[in-house]
């Protein structure tokens, strides 16, 4: 049976594209069903259109004095998402997604969990610049669920690479994202089976 896979995204929504561009390379047997942004300006909303993937804006100033969360997991339940994707969805997910979606709602961070890398604050460009500063040897892509406390969930893939003696913040960030779309497809393969 196919999974149905449903999208937060806040920006550009690239993990979103990885998980299609592997469901059309029929590397992952499911359907991606929905995909729900909070930024009325993000890149994600053509993507999904290009698709043919119906795609909503859900935040604060479209629905203002409503319960965002409630609205959100309303949304997924009623296209019957068995996972939901984080794709760059800089919100906090609450309790009443969480509930609804127990274990079945999962993210990607830019490096290896746990670590002083994870947590409020630390994402996209921030880590590398972070792990360059501190001298790292290695790096890496962490997919896990998500739970109450940001980058906290249990781990379900962690990818690692080495970084050079000459790395960059941009050479870095490069290559974590190369990495992630390969971990990505590698996490949902394996809960699909």
């Amino acid at each position: 049976m196919i999974k149905k896979i449903g999208i937060l995204a806040s920006y550009n929504g690239s993990g979103f594209e990885t998980i299609q561009k592997a469901i059309i390379e029929k590397k992952l047997n499911a359907k991606v069903v929905v995909v729900i942004t909070n930024n009325t300006n993000a890149g994600v909303l053509e993507k999904a259109e290009s698709y043919n993937i119906p795609y909503f804006i859900i935040n604060d100033k479209r629905y203002p004095g409503q319960d965002i969360d409630d609205k959100i997991a309303r949304l997924l339940l009623e296209f019957g998402c068995d996972y939901i994707f984080l794709s760059g969805y800089m919100k906090k997910i609450e309790s009443k997604l969480l509930n609804a979606f127990p274990n079945k709602i999962i993210n990607t961070h830019p490096a290896i969990l746990p670590s002083i890398y994870g947590g409020t604050g630390m994402y996209g460009k921030f880590v590398h610049e972070a792990v360059i500063k501190n001298g790292e040897k290695k790096s890496g892509v962490t997919i896990h669920y998500v739970n109450e406390v940001y980058d906290e969930g249990e781990k379900i893939l962690i990818k690692e690479l080495e970084i050079a003696q000459n790395e960059t913040i941009d050479s870095l960030e490069n290559k974590i994202k190369d990495l992630e779309s390969i971990a990505i497809i590698e996490a949902f393969q394996k809960l699909l089976v």
